[in-house]
């Protein structure tokens, strides 16, 4: 498997490829005549003395100060050295992986002026297993995520640590192993390389694309709790979900019952309440607006990936370039706060599921606490505690970034995208997510051991697969190695893999 840059065809799939499964990728050819004629222009245009921000001319709230022909060179490197200002803990490989090929894919649009040499080097950085090291703090999300691109392009001077096959390395060292020649930084080169929010647009991708497969496996657990509580399954008729017309439910509901087929439940051998309470029946509709605003995530994501997110941007067609602010991260920033929130707000059905299970008031006879020696035994008592303060996290985490502009440089940035403050705080509502979903399948296979009907095709391979990780809970014992396992479960995707490897693609 190779992937080809042309600058206007890279997916969220495709990057998870590059990014996660370490495929090569290589540039297309007329993607390599377009950076060569911009570059061109580029040179003419500085050989002629034109005034251009950010090759002859400071930036931000220097884009006044010109420079003089002997500084042009230099000051890529300074620029590089200024702007390499982040802080903490590194990024995952994965996601700078991601973000380098984003700007591969933006610089094969052949509008971004830099030297051929350097879409290459980043190539090859990327088939031979180098990967900056990244702090992952530092950016505001607009003039592009500069702290962060600034340490992707320290390596291409040879300065900086990268991860050559997983282990950390001074840059130098790194592409010295890999066999890849430092190239240095020319005029409008370091600039091309961070002027872009490609990190947190690759970010943003891999969190789409791992709350994807999270939505699934939440309707993978309403499945198994909607059988083990005895729900009534009419809301599920796709005629309720089609009268009102929203893609996502119809989605949702054809899922869910799909897992719930060959069930007692769903052929109506079980009498049952004539309406269940909202977390039991309005999950699709829940689920489904969460659909929704994934695929509006989606297509935003997508637009970026393929944009052109420079300045100036170079036209070379009409032999001008153009300074503006397609590098403001807010088209991103905005749906992916929203996504975030979406992720808990499916976690809080989740958790209310969970409960009803729980609460014997509510269960359809289940026992307390789904223990058979309620009193001596507390069962999962303390697990919905677990989830609950998961849930407030989450709700914490939920409030949007993208309204939280601070002004920097002497105010000539007075207003910024915040977007990697949403795609960080995003991963923690997901890892959080992981281990609420992991506590309800955990309680709804234990509820399910108690009940004695047929239960529907997707619920048995899923319960049989939560089984293999955690024992029936027969008596009380430390609960938290049960929770770690399910939480990892959740976000191996081993359940739904094992449930769609059977019943095939959970939407079709």
């Amino acid at each position: 498997m190779k992937y080809i840059f042309t600058g206007k065809d890279l997916s969220i799939n495709d990057l998870v490829n590059i990014a996660r499964k370490n495929i090569k990728v290589e540039l297309d050819s007329n993607s390599k005549d377009k950076i060569l004629k911009c570059r061109k222009m580029v040179e003419d245009k500085i050989a002629a003395g034109e005034i251009m921000y950010g090759i002859n001319t400071g930036i931000g709230e220097f884009s006044e100060t010109i420079l003089e022909p002997d500084q042009i060179k230099d000051f890529q490197k300074y620029l590089i050295y200024n702007h390499a200002a982040g802080i903490g803990p590194p990024c995952p490989i994965d996601h700078v992986r991601a973000a380098i090929a984003g700007r591969i894919n933006v610089h094969a649009k052949g509008m971004s002026g830099c030297r051929l040499i350097i879409t290459e080097t980043l190539i090859q950085m990327l088939n031979k297993g180098v990967t900056p090291y990244v702090s992952s703090k530092g950016s505001v999300g607009a003039s592009g995520d500069l702290a962060p691109m600034s340490q992707i392009a320290l390596v291409l001077l040879g300065k900086g640590k990268a991860y050559l096959n997983g282990e950390l390395l001074d840059a130098k060292e790194a592409m010295q192993a890999a066999g890849i020649e430092i190239p240095y930084l020319e005029a409008r080169d370091g600039l091309a390389i961070i002027n872009g929010s490609n990190l947190l647009t690759a970010m943003s991708a891999l969190f789409i694309y791992d709350t994807s497969n999270w939505f699934k496996q939440a309707e993978i657990a309403t499945s198994l709790s909607l059988d083990a509580l005895l729900a009534n399954l009419g809301p599920l008729n796709s005629l309720i979900h089609k009268v009102r017309g929203f893609n996502g439910a119809i989605k949702s509901a054809h899922s869910i019952s799909k897992l719930l087929k060959n069930g007692d439940l769903i052929d109506g051998r079980i009498t049952t309440k004539l309406q269940d309470a909202y977390s039991l029946r309005s999950t699709p509709q829940v689920i489904g607006a969460a659909l929704d605003a994934l695929e509006y995530c989606k297509t935003q994501v997508e637009i970026e990936l393929n944009g052109v997110g420079d300045n100036p941007i170079f036209f070379v067609d009409k032999k001008i370039q153009l300074s503006g602010a397609n590098f403001q991260g807010t088209p991103v920033s905005l749906p992916l706060d929203m996504l975030g929130a979406a992720v808990t707000m499916v976690s809080v059905l989740s958790e209310r599921r969970m409960n009803r299970l729980n609460n014997p008031a509510l269960s359809n006879g289940l026992p307390p606490f789904l223990t058979k020696g309620a009193g001596m035994f507390s069962g999962m008592m303390l697990s919905q505690y677990t989830a609950d303060m998961q849930i407030v996290e989450q709700r914490i985490l939920s409030m949007p970034a993208s309204i939280q502009s601070i002004p920097a440089a002497a105010d000539q940035e007075d207003f910024v995208s915040m977007g990697m403050n949403t795609a960080l705080k995003n991963f923690q509502i997901l890892d959080n997510a992981y281990g609420i979903l992991g506590i309800e399948l955990m309680a709804a296979a234990q509820a399910l051991d108690f009940r004695e009907h047929e239960f529907g095709d997707g619920v048995k391979i899923a319960h049989k697969e939560i089984r293999k990780y955690v024992e029936y809970l027969d008596e009380d014992r430390p609960l938290y190695p049960d929770h770690d396992k399910m939480k990892d479960l959740v976000k191996s995707c081993e359940i739904l893999n094992k449930v769609e490897l059977t019943l095939g693609n959970l939407y079709n």
